[in-house]
């Protein structure tokens, strides 16, 4: 699993949190992430940059960028934030489906999606970062059993 994708809707608030904490813990991968409707160009937002600089990550240089279907066909891993996402992605990549993953497939109480924070109150930013660090731990932890 060299190449990894995590996708999201805007690509400005949870796949590029993922992307950097997936880069933290796993270097020498290459890591990247697309929104399925992204605002394309523009920086991660504001407070998903200053929630993960607490944690010791840089977004500062992040830019969304619409996902592709070579995306897909070149990453080993597409993580998704949603079982809505998943569905989607595999009806429109059908060739990817059984490497589209939800980022919390593997919860402590199950399978758990990651709400988007945009537009919503620092709590739903720092609940998404969250979910999001314990999504990316369990599957670390699992990259690393079969690398």
């Amino acid at each position: 699993m060299n190449n990894i994708l995590t996708v999201c809707v805007g690509n400005i608030c949870r796949s590029p949190v993922a992307e950097a904490l997936l880069k933290d813990q796993l270097p020498g991968r290459k890591v990247w992430s697309a929104g399925l409707q992204a605002v394309v160009g523009h920086p991660a937002e504001s407070m998903a940059c200053e929630i993960a600089a607490q944690q010791g990550l840089d977004l500062s240089a992040h830019r969304a960028q619409q996902l592709a279907g070579w995306m897909c066909a070149h990453a080993d891993l597409v993580l998704v934030m949603e079982a809505a996402h998943q569905q989607e992605l595999e009806k429109l990549y059908p060739t990817a489906r059984g490497k589209i993953r939800r980022l919390g497939e593997f919860g402590p109480q199950g399978a758990f999606d990651i709400a988007d924070p945009y537009r919503e109150p620092r709590a739903a930013f720092e609940a998404a970062h969250a979910a999001i660090a314990l999504g990316v731990g369990e599957w670390v932890r699992r990259i690393q059993l079969v690398s």
